[in-house]
């Protein structure tokens, strides 16, 4: 063996030693901006062939990087990416508010059948009380809500809002949400930090008068945390009677409280926090099990003096309550270098190592798509060949479903005496809607109990819920393997291994076995 072959063997043998522990379910998301056109579409311009491709570009890099969920911003402004009879079209999709794309295409419906496609979630993201963002009185359709009930909304800075304490404005957002999950097939609705704005220096958000006429006797602050608690609700109960597997995820800023303002609090030096400044009691709706799950913005890097990652990870954690925690990255730090960590390059793998020691962490979403173009410190790279290097499946939410399918029936046969087939299907005594099937191919002195749960043996994921094939021409085999088939629901309950799976061997050699 020459001198490169050996230094090339090590390398390869090296590189696999340092390849982190992986996960078998983790949830790796990526948010999708659509106001102001931060990642999608990448202008208001109204060319549906170039936003379908682009959206595609952007699915097949994800995809390559090993995410398994997409964040979409569908409702960035009291205007839809989709046709609604509640909302005009949005201005961001075209440049004209209100006016559909030409020739016509459901947005939505678009990058749900995309992303499904490639097995991963779609989960629309939606702003509940921003209503006009910064576009020209004169942009704003005439069918927008701002336009039909003014008396709902309040101008605080640029920006206008629905009044949150204004209950008919409550039940309009409720009635969009509603829609959506009626009739798309969203894995999740998801919503954002931005309920009460945040504070603008030396200027109060003008809800005296809301406040005076709703004769609360509650102090205003309780009162409007009780206007946000009171949506939240709304919300969870109006997704659950539309369809109990859609999910509810909540991406609140990173700090609930500081410690210094409540015991139960962060160590942290937070200007502004979700509870005394947004109104939004997150730690209420997580113990009343009012949402699926929580994605706080935690974009500081670690050892920051204000809000450590480290100690802010370790806090959420500790107050999930049974329900999933995703960490919301600040990737976009790394090119614009806001802090000393951030200019670092082992400041996201540092990040996703720490989150992975925790168990009440179950993944990552990253803020945002386009900065994943740019590749800053090769973090692409590093996820493709290191921390998202093998496939992982979604977690599933056992206090929604726990309900898993039928292991998947798999027929063989041998054709051509030269090529094995191996045809799966679902099994018709199923109650539990299909997702995807898992193909797991594994060395053939390899135990059970052992692969099931690596994701390195985890092959690829089929999304053909009505079944699919595999053929393997005996051949082209010089090593021996397994294959094993699993069924996943649409609450991501995985099923039990298939119950006839086939060891491959060299030299033509094959048999079938149970598990």
């Amino acid at each position: 063996m020459s001198r490169a072959s050996v230094w090339l063997l090590g390398f390869f043998v090296f590189a696999f030693q340092q390849v982190t522990a992986q996960p078998k379910y983790e949830f790796r998301g990526v948010w999708v901006a659509t106001v102001n056109n931060i990642d999608w579409p990448q202008a208001p311009v109204n060319d549906p062939a170039k936003q379908k491709a682009d959206y595609i570009r952007l699915l097949d890099m994800h995809q390559r990087n090993g995410m398994n969920a997409m964040i979409v911003q569908v409702r960035p402004a009291a205007d839809a990416f989709y046709p609604s009879t509640y909302e005009p079209w949005s201005y961001y999709l075209n440049g004209v508010q209100g006016q559909p794309p030409s020739p016509y295409y459901d947005p939505l419906q678009f990058m749900i059948e995309e992303t499904h496609k490639r097995g991963m979630e779609f989960h629309a993201w939606l702003n509940p009380y921003r209503a006009v963002q910064t576009v020209a009185p004169g942009a704003i359709a005439p069918n927008h809500i701002t336009r039909i009930h003014p008396e709902w909304f309040l101008m605080y800075g640029d920006k206008k809002y629905f009044d949150p304490g204004n209950k008919e404005a409550q039940q309009f957002v409720v009635n969009v949400v509603q829609d959506i999950v009626k009739r798309y097939d969203v894995d999740a609705i998801h919503m954002d930090d931005y309920f009460y704005p945040y504070r603008i220096p030396g200027k109060e958000f003008p809800d005296a008068a809301s406040y005076a006429r709703s004769g609360s006797k509650l102090s205003r602050d309780d009162w409007r945390r009780s206007n946000v608690d009171s949506i939240i609700v709304a919300l969870s109960t109006v997704i659950k009677k539309e369809n109990k597997l859609c999910r509810f995820g909540i991406s609140p800023f990173g700090v609930w409280r500081n410690i210094n303002q409540d015991p139960e609090g962060s160590d942290s030096k937070a200007g502004q926090t979700n509870y005394d400044d947004l109104f939004a009691d997150i730690l209420l709706w997580l113990k009343k099990g009012w949402i699926d799950y929580v994605t706080p913005q935690l974009y500081r890097e670690i050892g920051d003096d204000r809000m450590d990652y480290e100690k802010m990870l370790d806090w959420w954690s500790r107050h999930s309550y049974g329900r999933h925690v995703y960490i919301g990255h600040g990737i976009y730090r790394g090119v614009s270098k806001e802090g000393p960590g951030w200019a670092l390059p082992t400041q996201l793998p540092n990040q996703i190592k720490l989150l992975r020691r925790n168990p009440n962490i179950q993944g990552s979403i990253y803020f945002s798509s386009r900065t994943f173009e740019k590749n800053p410190f090769g973090w692409n790279d590093s996820l493709q060949s290191n921390y998202y290097r093998y496939p992982a499946l979604l977690p599933p939410m056992r206090w929604i479903d726990n309900e898993k399918p039928w292991p998947p029936i798999v027929e063989r046969k041998l054709t051509d005496d030269s090529v094995i087939q191996l045809t799966i299907k679902p099994d018709p005594r199923n109650r539990v809607e299909i997702k995807y099937y898992a193909v797991y191919q594994y060395a053939a002195d390899s135990h059970s109990e052992t692969f099931g749960n690596s994701p390195k043996y985890l092959s690829r994921i089929v999304t053909q819920p009505g079944g699919f094939q595999i053929k393997e021409a005996l051949s082209s085999t010089h090593f021996s393997y397994r294959y094993v088939i699993t069924a996943v629901g649409k609450n991501n309950n995985e099923s039990d291994l298939s119950e006839i799976a086939i060891l491959v061997q060299p030299g033509g050699k094959w048999s079938f076995y149970t598990p």
